[in-house]
């Protein structure tokens, strides 16, 4: 782990117990003591009255609201630019009100772009956004590692394989179910494809009940690797067609986004967003060590499954329609923990919210940049994500290469 990263993790270290069991905690008092909730008297009463020194709880809340409007207005901002120009107020008023123009074919085009073009593509990048992020979130937290984002259990690698083989074999071997699930198809492989590598991974790295973490991250790697083997395989007898496909979904886009998309996947990544804080309290105590989780009262090895498989989910539901977006789910949690502290109460919702600005203004710059063409969104986040990630471990806490 680079010294950035160790230098955030240790200050969740420090910070773990106040989180697990709230802010009114005086610093120094033992984990086991704030998680109990024994006692304080003495000068400790006193302590407790006051605010811990270095608790960045009032600037979290502050950073949240923030970001929370910053959303609001960059959603606002996408929907009114686009490759066909500022957005008519009026074909605004229509679209809200559920309305469409009679004769005038100009206003009524504006309306068909904002209603059925635009604000799917918003809704799913922010959507999508705020997945990844959370994953990321959340990965990190169980991995105890600023590096880990959703790829390391298996998601990325296994959807990315199902997809290829829809996109390859859909007309011939796979044609049953090209027939049965039609246009979601390959949405429906790459979802597939995820969580049936995210089950094998969980399966290889469970024991006696009990989740090894360092067995999954290994076994990760290796399933990552053939996956990637057979990708290629696919890659070499795929014609013409299938190769753009291949290329175009690789890189990630939402320029697919359509109602039936956001209603197909919207829902696995709306529920795991909402369900995700009830993951605050165990990921602030699985910074101190499991061991340490344990005897402050957490069930680790359930807490542990629910985090798999929270994102597996999402993170399977967001890459089957987008295709893979990189970055997204190691940058926004690492620069939330500069931001507002290690914190998981505050860092899942900052991370969604962050999130979600990150990949709807990188969607809109996409289909604006280069209009009418589109670039594929995964480029701008690796563009965006890796030097600023580079960034992060070269200057801080005097990180060099030497």
């Amino acid at each position: 782990m680079s010294r950035s990263g160790a230098a955030v993790f240790e200050a969740s270290a420090g910070a773990a117990a106040t989180a697990v069991s709230g802010p009114s905690v005086p610093s120094g008092a033992s984990a086991a003591s704030a998680a109990s909730g024994a006692s304080v008297s003495g000068p400790r009463a006193t302590a407790r009255a006051r605010p811990i020194e270095g608790d960045r709880a009032p600037r979290a809340r502050i950073v949240l609201g923030c970001l929370a409007l910053a959303l609001v207005a960059t959603a606002l901002a996408a929907l009114m630019t686009g490759a066909t120009g500022l957005a008519n107020p009026e074909a605004i008023r229509l679209m809200l009100a559920g309305e469409r123009p009679q004769g005038d074919l100009l206003l009524m085009r504006d309306v068909i772009v904002l209603a059925d073009i635009r604000l799917p593509r918003v809704i799913m990048a922010g959507l999508i956004g705020a997945s990844l992020a959370v994953s990321g979130a959340v990965m990190q937290g169980l991995f105890r590692n600023p590096l880990a984002d959703p790829g390391i259990v298996g998601v990325s690698s296994g959807a990315g394989l199902g997809a290829a083989a829809m996109i390859v074999l859909g007309g011939g071997l796979l044609a049953p179910v090209t027939a049965l699930f039609g246009g979601h198809a390959v949405s429906f492989a790459a979802f597939l494809g995820g969580l049936a590598t995210t089950a094998l991974l969980y399966r290889i790295g469970t024991r006696g009940g009990s989740t090894h973490i360092a067995t999954m991250l290994l076994a990760g790697i290796a399933l990552g690797a053939l996956a990637g083997a057979a990708l290629g395989l696919l890659v070499f007898v795929a014609d013409d067609r299938a190769l753009r496909d291949l290329s175009f979904w690789g890189l990630g886009s939402v320029a697919g986004a359509t109602w039936d998309k956001i209603l197909t996947a919207g829902p696995v990544i709306a529920l795991v967003l909402l369900l995700s804080p009830l993951l605050a309290r165990a990921l602030n105590a699985l910074v101190l060590g499991e061991a340490a989780a344990g005897h402050l009262g957490v069930n680790v090895q359930r807490q542990k499954r629910l985090a798999i498989v929270a994102v597996a989910a999402a993170t399977g539901a967001s890459v089957a329609v987008s295709g893979g977006i990189g970055f997204v789910g190691i940058v926004v949690p690492h620069l939330l923990r500069l931001t507002i502290g290690p914190d998981h109460r505050y860092l899942l919702p900052g991370s969604a919210l962050l999130g979600a600005i990150l990949l709807i203004a990188a969607d809109t710059v996409a289909r604006t940049l280069v209009a009418p063409a589109e670039l594929p969104i995964g480029i701008l986040t690796a563009l965006a994500g890796a030097p600023f990630f580079l960034w992060i471990l070269l200057t801080r806490r005097g990180f060099s290469l030497g």
